[in-house]
């Protein structure tokens, strides 16, 4: 039985084959619209989400499998405070598979461990988001062909947002990526990636804090928007909030191939008038994400078809 923790957990040649297979599922949904009759996903998450909860739910039934859970704590045992573990030794008794988002970081790592069936961790906390790093990571190389070979600008929230840190783990692997660092100070990448990640493996980064000044430079961009959930001042909060916003202005520094990709939500920080620029893709990478987690399904449940 194997899970998911980190995008670390899969090899650079395990991830070809799963994106190779996500691949497949976007060109023949058909051939595998049955794939998981019979299973059950247990969609676990103590704390709000739209893309990732429904992106997960709607891999699973398109693959012809059954839903059960929960979107917020408080509609579960842990509001008259179950523990993650015994959660996870119930959930095991009535799915085939978990996907399990919690604000605490590690905690979908103590439920794997007590967990009889493979676990997702959908995000814990700012620590790792492994699953929105395979879409991304499925996004690029379905949309540029390749992996490597590219700098990649990462904009806005770099200290507390846990996709970037993921992305940058994952990215590291593949040859001739160049980063591009774009925040303001408070909100810079945690000193443990700059010096422990990619100083330690000689990537090749700078730091700025102006977007316009790079915008040229980039392959990709990467936006990303300030958190409420993870300030503890609101004041700090609606200041930071405003720092970066795309707009048709700063657009026109890009390159005419450049890629823009966010996780989502966004609240200010891409304007609305840039969605229907054609490198706007982040509602395309919303797809990408269904296509990735129905591969993940599959692979963690050994189904081949």
């Amino acid at each position: 039985m194997r899970h998911l923790m980190s995008p670390l957990d899969f090899s650079v040649e395990e991830l070809d084959k799963l994106f190779d297979l996500a691949g497949d599922i976007e060109a023949h949904p058909d051939k595998y619209s049955k794939a998981c009759a019979g299973k059950k996903l247990a969609s676990a998450f103590y704390e709000p989400s739209t893309r990732t909860r429904l992106s997960f739910e709607s891999a699973m039934l398109n693959l012809g499998g059954n839903v059960l859970g929960f979107s917020d704590a408080g509609s579960s045992s842990a509001s008259k405070g179950e523990s993650v573990s015994d959660t996870i030794r119930i959930i095991s008794c009535y799915a085939d598979i978990c996907a399990m988002r919690h604000p605490k970081e590690g905690a979908p790592l103590v439920a794997s461990q007590k967990s009889l069936i493979p676990v997702i961790n959908a995000g814990d906390g700012g620590h790792q988001h492994p699953t929105q790093t395979l879409t991304d990571l499925l996004t690029i190389r379905s949309l540029k062909g390749r992996l490597g070979d590219m700098t990649i600008g990462i904009c806005g929230d770099l200290k507390f947002g846990r996709t970037v840190h993921s992305l940058i783990n994952a990215l590291i692997r593949y040859t001739g990526i160049k980063f591009v660092l774009i925040s303001p100070d408070e909100l810079r990448i945690p000193s443990y990636i700059r010096d422990d990640v990619l100083r330690k493996n000689n990537v090749e980064f700078k730091e700025v804090v102006r977007l316009e000044d790079v915008m040229g430079e980039l392959d990709i961009l990467y936006m990303t928007r300030v958190q409420r959930e993870r300030f503890f001042n609101e004041e700090e909060y609606l200041r930071m909030k405003g720092f970066y916003i795309l707009d048709k202005e700063k657009m026109k520094y890009a390159k005419d191939d450049m890629l823009i990709l966010h996780p989502l939500p966004r609240v200010n920080e891409i304007s609305v008038e840039i969605d229907d620029d054609p490198r706007a893709v982040y509602f395309k990478q919303a797809q990408y994400g269904v296509y990735v987690r129905m591969a993940l399904i599959l692979t963690l449940l050994g189904i081949e078809v």
